[in-house]
């Protein structure tokens, strides 16, 4: 049976239908306007329509969730209750199984390592939207109404991910030989996945029986770098001097009278300011693999600037 695609087009959909296709998995890529991948078929859906996406799930066998909403308090706070209660509905109806592609902010701040166990804290308004509807798909979980899981991810970056925070920070601006940005304090540890290694962690959690009805982190190499030893790494891979300037508050939050994208992410830089530690040892444990080695990720996103700047 299929496996469904829920928010096609971004860089995790995109590594997962190229996953799917090379296993010659049938698969549908869903989105407002979905582009066809060699093995996939597109299909036209808005998903704040409930009918919309009973239709685009029907006949599979597995969703994924991957939607990517603008960032924008407003269309989250209208959005993301219903797409989610949407796409329970319309699993529940198709007798799908629902992996829900999440990130942290749930969490809030957190001393320590965030793992599967860490409770829901949110400090922000978004991630107290984000603890709302994961809550709301495990409570279906618990409830024995629906077969799901959620499958987690720090801040990502990686070869073709537009709006990963280091892609547009560090590697653009290395590949223009301009001056890379990091947000708060580029002294503290912070994690990050790689794409390439959330779409293989995704589609290893749907394979595997045993790993549904609860949560996991998707593969996020241990021991993340600082600020300065990431930035040192990519300027290493793109040629260049590693000069930087770090993003103070202050300066963000002129800034974000005039970009509403920094404005919006102005209240999720507690993120920034202390270790921000992301512990995937579970599926590490479970799966033999504990995510691409930050130094061999950072050459695979450089490359895939040099060869299409």
């Amino acid at each position: 049976m299929t496996r469904t695609i829920l928010g096609a087009g971004g860089p995790i959909g995109d590594e997962l239908a190229k996953l799917l296709a090379a296993s010659h998995t049938p698969f549908r890529l869903v989105g407002r306007k979905p582009k066809s991948i060699a093995g996939g078929a597109a299909f036209a859906a808005d998903l704040s329509d409930r009918e919309q996406t009973v239709q685009a799930v029907a006949g599979s066998q597995v969703a994924y969730l991957l939607v990517g909403l603008t960032y924008d308090l407003k269309v989250w706070q209208d959005l993301w209750p219903r797409i989610m209660a949407n796409t329970i509905e319309a699993c529940k109806r198709a007798q799908a199984a629902l992996l829900f592609f999440d990130n942290v902010y749930m969490y809030g701040r957190v001393d320590g390592p965030m793992t599967e166990d860490t409770p829901y804290a949110p400090c922000s308004k978004k991630g107290e939207i984000r603890a709302r509807i994961a809550t709301a798909l495990m409570t279906e979980v618990k409830a024995g109404r629906l077969r799901a899981m959620i499958a987690r991810s720090a801040d990502f970056y990686g070869p073709h991910t537009q709006h990963g925070v280091p892609n547009v920070l560090v590697f653009e601006a290395f590949a223009r030989s301009a001056k890379a940005s990091w947000l708060v304090n580029a002294t503290v540890p912070h994690s990050f996945t790689f794409t390439p290694d959330a779409a293989r962690g995704v589609a290893m959690l749907a394979e595997r029986d045993s790993a549904w009805n609860q949560v996991w982190h998707l593969p996020t190499a241990p021991n993340p770098p600082t600020g300065v030893e990431f930035i040192t790494m990519a300027a290493k891979e793109f040629g260049v001097p590693p000069k930087y300037r770090v993003l103070s508050r202050p300066m963000l939050r002129v800034a974000g009278w005039f970009n509403p994208l920094v404005r919006e992410s102005y209240e999720m830089l507690y993120q920034n300011d202390s270790p921000y530690l992301f512990d995937s040892s579970k599926f590490a444990k479970e799966f033999g693999f504990p995510g691409t080695p930050y130094a061999e990720g950072i050459r695979i996103a450089a490359a895939s600037y040099q060869h299409n700047p």
